[in-house]
């Protein structure tokens, strides 16, 4: 490693970078937005339509023409890409949309001589359209920005020379080097060095952490002040970053079941639009005595008010932001029926392993018989179990570590089939296994003590291994499965929000009921094999409503799948749960899921405050209209000022 630094020590300023120093900072990213929104396209169009607006006004008292061109040149400004949509709207699909409503209104406008009015109606209307646009950009942004952090190079040393490669030719185990401000170019172990790296655009985390020698680190992370030594543990298609970056290509965009109403009522609403204003124009100088100019104008004011801009505005646009605010905090939302269904929530299931609990088991308490030195007694097992791979074998060595206990060589190490294992350590054999040993204990008051200590630790839902010392009982060691530091307060805000809370789990009932009473879960359902978890999913539907279920495995996926609402973790969960899943916890912060359905709820309140407004305005706009009469600038101004109020409205669920 000495000779490695050396080289790479001369090579550092040599070579080129394999990520960018300044790659995106998530905390400068309201500024992007605003130069990004300047330079959005209908944005541009929509300014210089109000631009070319001002110019014909100005006009207007110096030369008729120049003022009609200008205005002619506002209208092809704003209404332009409105009108293509509006005309591919109705060839493709034979629908009519707000999008030709408003062009024919204002070029009906235009036809009796009202330029003004109907250049400042399709200004309005680029303006809204811009803002909605700018609303679902931003939303996309805070999303598939993962794309710009992606490396695609990486400094690897091999036989102590370095080598820019690309990251699709790095394998497992291979070290590369990080530069200070480099993307970290894929997960991995840090083998030397140390340094702040900031993980927000995998788990939303504000603050960089602090990473040393045998930390993990993602790739799309930035490296901050310090040189990294890292050893490859996944290969560039399998990171935490890639499982990111497939779920943004591949998640199919739901549309909320209120869009698709509105998609089809839109669609209707423009036909009776329609209807409606050419019966005015032909009927009401016959019914009503009016002049054709007058019916003209009215129809054309008519047009305007009727015109379901706002109402159409009222949905996607507060979806999306919540969902880009979400996204921020490393909360992936696969589409906005999944936001929609998230405010319905009435409860929340937990897969308990890995979820609620850290999903490896850790040693709770190692009893010593008498003439038994505790700390001798977890050198002996730790030695013995070394050699396997059993994950409470792994939690024993692990808790040697832990407690600076030095392991010894193990002889003859041979795993008993169906009980445990046992080896020879200083000359003596120890063995480790099931406690149905204490059944045949020559000594029966010796049996019955040690029972008891079983019992008690059996009932905190522990799981107990008895140590054989040859034939004699040494001690008795438990192990269980802890709960994640998060749970309990995850549990608690979602009950503070009146979600009941319930842990589905595979365990047996004695240890899920001591864990559901640590976390203060309300319901628990245990012994459950995967198509279980899916009949109380179904059943937690049937008599509560609807249900987001939580989970990591592939045991998980079919509860996910029933869900209304599936949400995987991300940064523990299998390929499957996160494929099944419709949002994805990428920090794995559970604590997380109540603020979300908060915010679900909270886009859910302001999706019925822009319909109520919009239908409001509306109504009153249309019923003035034809009982004390608007100027045709005042129905413009009504309707279309609507739109953007109810897209700002909308906007305030980004913050």
């Amino acid at each position: 490693m000495e000779n490695v630094q050396k080289i790479a020590a001369k090579a550092i300023k040599e070579l080129p970078s394999s990520g960018s120093a300044n790659a995106p900072n998530p905390h400068r990213r309201r500024r992007i937005d605003l130069r990004s929104m300047l330079l959005n396209k209908e944005m541009q169009a929509a300014i210089l339509s109000g631009l070319l607006m001002i110019g014909g006004w100005a006009f207007g008292h110096v030369s008729a023409g120049i003022s009609v061109l200008l205005y002619i040149m506002s209208y092809a400004a704003g209404g332009w890409l409105k009108a293509k949509e509006g005309v591919e709207t109705l060839i493709k699909e034979r629908e009519l949309d707000v999008n030709l409503l408003m062009v024919a209104a204002a070029m009906g406008a235009a036809s009796i001589g009202y330029w003004n009015e109907g250049a400042m109606l399709i200004f309005i209307f680029a303006l809204s359209g811009a803002l909605e646009s700018y609303t679902m950009e931003r939303s996309r942004k805070d999303i598939s920005s993962l794309m710009a952090l992606k490396p695609e190079m990486a400094l690897r040393i091999e036989d102590g020379r370095m080598a820019l490669v690309s990251i699709d030719e790095l394998k497992v185990s291979d070290l590369i080097l990080v530069k200070p401000g480099e993307l970290i170019p894929a997960d991995g172990i840090i083998q030397k060095g140390s340094s702040a790296v900031n993980q927000a655009s995998i788990t939303g985390e504000s603050v960089p952490v602090d990473k040393a020698e045998g930390d993990e680190v993602f790739a799309g992370t930035l490296n901050g002040e310090g040189v990294l030594y890292i050893e490859v543990t996944q290969t560039s298609d399998a990171t935490v970053f890639a499982k990111i970056i497939r779920l943004v290509e591949e998640a199919e965009n739901e549309v909320p079941q209120s869009e698709r109403f509105m998609q089809r009522f839109e669609g209707i609403y423009a036909r009776i639009v329609v209807a409606a204003t050419l019966v005015i124009i032909f009927g009401a100088p016959f019914v009503l005595g009016w002049s054709f100019g007058m019916s003209f104008y009215k129809a054309m004011v008519f047009l305007v008010v009727a015109s379901p801009c706002a109402l159409v505005a009222s949905i996607m646009p507060a979806l999306l932001s919540a969902i880009s605010n979400r996204a921020r905090r490393g909360i992936l939302f696969k589409g906005g029926a999944h936001m929609e269904n998230m405010a319905l929530t009435s409860v929340v299931a937990f897969d308990k392993t890995g979820t609620l609990t850290a999903g490896e088991p850790q040693v709770t308490d190692l009893i010593a018989a008498e003439g038994y030195d505790r700390l001798d007694l977890l050198a002996a097992i730790a030695s013995v179990e070394q050699l396997s791979e059993h994950p409470l074998a792994k939690a024993i060595v692990r808790q040697a570590e832990i407690e600076g206990v030095e392991t010894l060589p193990a002889e003859s190490v041979t795993s008993v089939t169906g009980w445990g294992m046992e080896g020879i350590v200083a000359g003596k054999t120890w063995r480790i296994g099931k406690t149905d040993v204490l059944d045949r204990l020559d000594d029966r008051a010796e049996a019955e003590r040690w029972k008891r200590r079983r019992s008690i630790l059996g009932g905190e839902g522990k799981t107990v291994s008895v140590v054989m010392d040859g034939e004699r009982v040494a001690g008795l060691v438990a192990l269980q499965d802890v709960v994640r530091p998060q749970a309990i307060a995850a549990v608690r805000k979602l009950q503070a929000i009146g979600v009941k809370v319930a842990m589905l789990t595979g365990d047996r009932g004695e240890t899920a009921q001591v864990i559901g009473r640590q976390i203060g879960v309300d319901l628990i359902y245990s012994d459950l094999l995967p198509e279980e978890k899916v009949k109380y999913v179904k059943q937690l539907r049937e008599e509560h409503g609807h249900v987001v279920m939580v989970g990591d495995g592939v045991n998980d996926a079919p509860a996910l799948a029933t869900a209304t609402v599936g949400m995987g973790m991300g940064m523990s969960g299998s390929g499957t749960a996160l494929e099944v899943a419709d949002v994805v916890l990428m920090n794995d912060n559970i604590e997380e899921i109540a603020g979300t359905i908060k915010l679900a709820r909270r886009a859910r309140r302001i999706v019925k405050q822009n319909m109520v407004f919009a239908i409001s305005v509306i109504v009153l706009l249309m019923a003035g209209n034809f009982v004390t009469g608007i100027a045709l600038p005042l129905g413009v101004v009504g309707h279309e000022g609507s739109t953007i109020l109810v897209i700002l409205n909308a906007l305030r669920l980004l913050r």
